[in-house]
């Protein structure tokens, strides 16, 4: 029997955790589990990954192909099936949306595998670092010191993950609305991260999410390339921040897009890249919807 996995959310934790004094493999879990459909919580059959694969293509502009996806996430799962092959499991995850809703799913998976030994890092806060969103902030020296505070993780931790993983699949605001009000919260993080999701919900007056005002917020205030808008809206964010450039790239997109544009995108084909599908990042200007022309 192997002797022990590590599964993180981030390609950055992944290579910092390699780097780093602690032994074991280490295994990068990519999705985007707050989002998109499912159908059902738990482990997904091929048409859930499909469907995912396709939504995943469309909210990266067609930046990552929807057959590529597919295979990668196929491959995931076979791993973390694999994963019964070790004799401990080290889950390594931040507190932010994005990542409480990854190890809700992860845990739920391996329970329904019989997979159980394993045990959560989960650091909202470091010495030393502010404003602190989560371990990709992290030395390999400073991952192996929080590494001490690694926890099994309990059978009602188990449990509390599916119905988490279970809310999120569903998109389910009763459920969490439930899981905001749950006393003494198995998962402490995701009371927090559940009200986060539930900022992006349209504002009943502006029809924007939280993200997408601070996006509208940051061009209007005349931020007029993408990194300075970022910076911005990751100002207006509280930490720990859950979302990344392609996340944002897909809230201007979406801002440019509206009938009519709240803004105004000029570079190759009018929309911000959202990976690595139409060029460099910094040939793109935004500018308020009906602003002059540069």
């Amino acid at each position: 029997m192997k002797h022990e996995l590590h599964i993180t959310s981030g390609d950055i934790v992944g290579s910092n955790l390699e780097r780093s004094s602690i032994e074991g493999d280490v295994f990068v879990w990519h999705d985007i589990l707050y989002d998109g459909p499912r159908g059902a919580a738990g482990w997904p059959d091929a048409e859930t990954i499909r469907r995912r694969a396709v939504f995943l293509e469309q909210a990266t502009g067609g930046g990552l192909k929807k057959d590529w996806i597919r295979q990668g996430m196929e491959r995931d799962y076979v791993r973390l099936k694999a994963a019964a092959d070790y004799k401990t499991i080290t889950l390594w995850f931040d507190a932010c949306l994005f990542d409480q809703a990854m190890l809700a799913h992860l845990l739920t998976c391996m329970d329904h595998a019989g997979i159980t030994n394993a045990g959560l890092v989960c650091i909202d806060a470091f010495p030393g670092i502010e404003p602190y969103h989560g371990v990709g902030q992290l030395t390999p020296e400073q991952l192996a010191s929080a590494r001490e505070g690694r926890c099994p993780v309990s059978d009602e931790q188990f449990a509390f993950a599916k119905q988490v993983d279970r809310a999120f699949a569903f998109q389910d605001r009763d459920a969490f609305e439930r899981l905001i009000h749950t006393p003494l919260c198995p998962l402490p993080w995701v009371p927090a991260a559940v009200r986060r999701w539930l900022q992006e919900l349209p504002d009943p007056d502006t029809g924007l999410g939280r993200l997408e005002q601070a996006a509208f917020e940051a061009v209007r205030a005349g931020c007029d390339t993408p990194a300075a808008a970022y910076a911005f809206a990751a100002k207006m964010e509280t930490p720990p921040q859950f979302w990344g450039d392609t996340t944002f790239y897909e809230k201007l997109n979406g801002l440019a897009r509206r009938d009519p544009p709240l803004i105004r995108i000029e570079g190759p084909g009018g929309v911000l890249p959202q990976w690595e599908n139409l060029g460099d990042i910094r040939q793109y200007k935004l500018l308020p919807a009906g602003a002059g022309v540069s």
